[in-house]
């Protein structure tokens, strides 16, 4: 059995209480002792002083390096269900911003030495990689949120920890995990050259090449230096690559990046929930709970179905609707494209900040169906999608369109148990 959302609910100094029905919410804004709060996801604040019965609140968190799933629940029902699929695009960002920045001082700036003792590194403690520190970030904000709505007294955690080792070889055991194939090389150049026996792995030595190069099958700001990321090829080889007149059939092996970033999240995370909220009761749990607690009561995988299990009330009435958060970026302060065009010309990067009324990934009712501004054209008309990826109009002059919510850090959207996304 499932049960439909419920509208969220604050008192009058704007602290969450336990949420109501649909039915109770419009009459309390009828009668004018509510106002709307927020729409997305839907939250009143009462006019009046009433009664704060709260019942405890377990939020389950599915911790992931692409997807969260969240699930707040009592032992009755539950009462908050999402998936949030955090941004990807930082490492690509990062690098744009190094390769500006290095561009910038050697033609700008006499030459400076590296001083290493100036580095975050050196200087912070417990220092994460940008593209980690964004996703705790991410994990911190989202329980920032729920908190902001519901009474949450209890936080359970799902450590995710995984043996990247045993994934590469489910045979390795002991002083084989000391003895790993890089073992007596100098450094990853060195181990790829030998493993390819010093030969280009796509003339096979044919082009006569004597020198010989390391390839990022993968560009090294996305696919980093993994050994089966790169491939020996011969200088000629390499440059005719590049150039486009030849191709490798090769493709990297399995990425194991986001494994890496859950063993390095898992402590990160508990640490700081546990600094941010002392007056919560903060626990840890373990995936194979999760999968055998799913399993028990048949429960289809998903994010927010393990979040479920995860907060533990195995006895609640599930809801048949949740919330579907993509994140997106803030502001983008990128003047102009980094392609170079003839002239030693380079075109803005940057849209007008409005158009007609209308942002970029404002929510709008487009044609009866809610959707996002994926496109805008200064002749005001726009490309209205889901989050999920569906086309509602490629062109829709803005007149036809009604604005709903600008846009956040968090674009939401309402999906059903299917799948679907909510029309009107």
């Amino acid at each position: 059995m499932s049960q439909t959302m419920r509208v969220f609910v604050l008192n009058m100094r704007g602290e969450p209480l336990m949420p109501c029905k649909c039915a109770k919410a419009r009459h309390l804004l009828k009668d004018g002792k509510a106002f709307v709060a927020c729409k997305s996801p839907f939250t009143i604040q009462l006019k009046i002083a009433t009664g704060e019965n709260r019942q405890p609140i377990t939020l389950g968190i599915d911790p992931g390096a692409k997807t969260i799933g969240l699930s707040a629940s009592t032992e009755k029902a539950e009462l908050y269900s999402a998936e949030v699929e955090e941004r990807q695009d930082i490492p690509r960002l990062n690098s744009d911003r190094r390769i500006l920045r290095r561009a910038r001082r050697s033609r700008k700036t006499r030459y400076r030495a590296p001083r290493f003792s100036n580095r975050v590194r050196s200087r912070h403690k417990g220092w994460l990689a940008p593209s980690v520190e964004h996703k705790v970030a991410t994990h911190l904000a989202c329980v920032g949120k729920i908190r902001q709505i519901l009474p949450v007294t209890t936080i359970v955690f799902e450590e995710a920890k995984f043996d990247i080792q045993r994934l590469q070889n489910p045979e390795i055991a002991g002083i084989e995990y000391q003895n790993g194939p890089q073992r007596d090389f100098d450094n990853v150049r060195a181990y790829v050259l030998d493993r390819d026996g010093y030969t280009c792995q796509h003339c096979k030595g044919k082009s006569g090449e004597p020198r010989l190069h390391v390839h990022h099958l993968q560009s090294a700001r996305t696919g980093g230096d993994a050994p089966n990321n790169l491939i020996t090829l011969c200088a000629t080889c390499h440059k005719a690559l590049h150039a486009g007149t030849i191709r490798l059939k090769r493709t990297r092996g399995r990425s194991y990046k986001d494994a890496t970033h859950m063993n390095i999240l898992r402590k990160a995370i508990v640490q700081r929930l546990k600094a941010a909220y002392p007056e919560l009761e903060i626990r840890t749990t373990y995936g194979y709970i999760t999968k055998r607690t799913r399993q028990e009561y048949g429960i289809a995988k998903s994010h927010r179905a393990d979040a479920f299990c995860i907060a533990g009330n195995m006895g609640a009435t599930r809801l048949d609707i949740y919330y579907f958060q993509k994140q997106i970026r803030r502001h983008n302060r990128k003047i102009h494209n980094l392609t170079i065009y003839k002239g030693g010309k380079r075109k803005l990067h940057q849209a007008p900040y409005e158009v007609e009324g209308f942002r970029l990934f404002d929510k709008v009712l487009c044609e009866g169906y809610v959707g996002f501004i994926f496109g805008r054209r200064t002749s005001g008309y726009f490309k209205v999608c889901t989050l999920g990826g569906t086309v509602l109009s490629k062109s829709i002059h803005c007149r036809k369109l009604r604005l709903l919510e600008r846009r956040t850090t968090f674009l939401t959207e309402v999906r059903y148990e299917g799948g679907a996304s909510s029309p009107r």
